[in-house]
């Protein structure tokens, strides 16, 4: 039997920085331990941050869409600046902490740029202290912007990821001009890039049916999750306003709910008899298994140890339901908010109520949705207009005998 090597004391050091591609591709450094990188995502200098861990500056990865990246984003990484911008994001702005997790990342990206730590080849530089970095932030120039621009587009981000990291940038310097720090906003002559325009996915009625037909109500975790896809289907709300439902929301005799939203804005939804009857009928099981008769507090979504239940959680149980139904795996729960929106349209609502019930902001954002009611607007022209449905003219080819008037003199 052959007996491993010991090795000596000064192998377990790790070193300062990965020294290959494939060691980024594969682990992430956190703290003094190398760990699984979780995110998916190839790993390439263009997402990597330094984070201080002691004397040692290690990576973390930054692509904010991971939730394994978002989560690496704490404190110690911010710059002074950036940390009084976040704050203000979410104690006076009310962002949700995902929101000020992906802002977060993007602004230690960019100041990595700024640093010289990416995006500039062989001149990269290690990183630099919050001091000068801050002051590299103040004193950033137009054209430092548009440099950074380029750099995302050398590394193949999407004009969406792009015009995002825009939007962070255009916030952060207007709340740094807002507290008197800078006097001219280097973003005022950059222009957001050109969108792609993408519809939103959407189910057909059948769809929907098949889909809501699947979990049953045999138990009390199939009449949750029943109960879950009905309510999101009901309602429109987002995956993240389901999750945060409680039971003092609900008003089951009114059919209403109470929705926190984005902003912690709270608006009324109103939810249909199918989804009442999925509640009562999951509420049942629930009650059985507390053996008392006191009211119900707390979340409306529990898992099976008691506890709130995730969004990652509401995602898993619904790709099985749509394998189970032999629909798309790839569909998202913000498919049934889209698949909402668009039955309402479809069938005459107008455009500000489903603002309303979405609880857009913006009608502009609804307003996307009109692009999938074609047949509904043809339903309508063929109604409304006065020649939509008239006989058409017959050709002067189809008549075999016409007829030509003599000319005159």
């Amino acid at each position: 039997m052959r007996r491993r090597r010991s090795r000596p004391s000064g192998e377990n050091k790790l070193p300062e920085l990965p020294l290959t591609p494939e060691t980024q591709a594969k682990s992430i450094w956190s703290e003094d331990k190398l760990l699984p990188c979780k995110s998916g995502h190839p790993a390439s200098p263009s997402v990597w941050q330094y984070k201080e861990s002691g004397h040692r500056h290690a990576l973390v990865p930054m692509n904010p869409q991971s939730d394994a990246s978002v989560s690496a984003v704490n404190e110690k990484s911010f710059s002074p600046l950036v940390r009084q911008f976040l704050d203000y994001l979410k104690l006076e702005r009310h962002f949700s902490d995902y929101t000020v997790k992906s802002y977060g990342a993007d602004l230690i990206q960019f100041g990595q740029f700024m640093s010289h730590a990416i995006g500039h080849g062989p001149n990269n530089s290690g990183p630099i202290g919050d001091a000068e970095l801050d002051k590299r932030h103040l004193a950033v120039e137009p054209l430092a912007i548009r440099e950074f621009l380029a750099y995302l587009y050398g590394q193949n981000y999407t004009k969406s990821t792009t015009a995002r990291k825009l939007a962070t940038l255009r916030s952060f310097y207007k709340f740094l001009m807002r507290r008197g720090q800078i006097s001219v906003n280097p973003l005022s002559t950059i222009r957001t890039p050109k969108q792609e325009k993408r519809l939103p996915k959407c189910l057909d009625l059948d769809q929907i049916q098949k889909l809501l037909d699947t979990p049953g109500d045999a138990d009390i975790l199939s009449s949750r999750d029943k109960a879950m896809l009905e309510v999101l289907y009901s309602s429109g709300i987002r995956v993240s306003e389901l999750v945060e439902l409680d039971m003092a929301d609900l008003d089951l005799q009114e059919g209403v709910l109470r929705v926190k939203g984005k902003g912690r804005k709270d608006r009324l939804t109103p939810i249909g008899s199918q989804a009442i009857k999925a509640l009562q009928k999951y509420f049942e099981f629930r009650q059985a298994e507390r053996q008392s008769h006191e009211p119900m507090s707390g979340r409306v979504f529990l898992n099976k140890h008691g506890g709130s239940l995730s969004t990652r959680s509401v995602r898993r149980k619904l790709a099985k339901y749509l394998v189970a139904a032999g629909l798309d795996p790839g569909i998202s729960p913000h498919t049934l908010r889209h698949s909402f929106a668009t039955h309402l349209l479809n069938n005459g609502a107008d455009l500000r109520s489903v603002q309303e019930l979405l609880g857009h902001q913006s009608l502009s954002t609804t307003q996307v949705y009109t692009h999938l009611t074609t047949n509904r607007v043809k339903q309508v022209y063929d109604q409304a207009h006065p020649r939509a449905n008239a006989p058409s003219v017959p050709h002067p080819a189809s008549n075999p005998n016409p007829y030509y008037p003599a000319k005159a003199g």
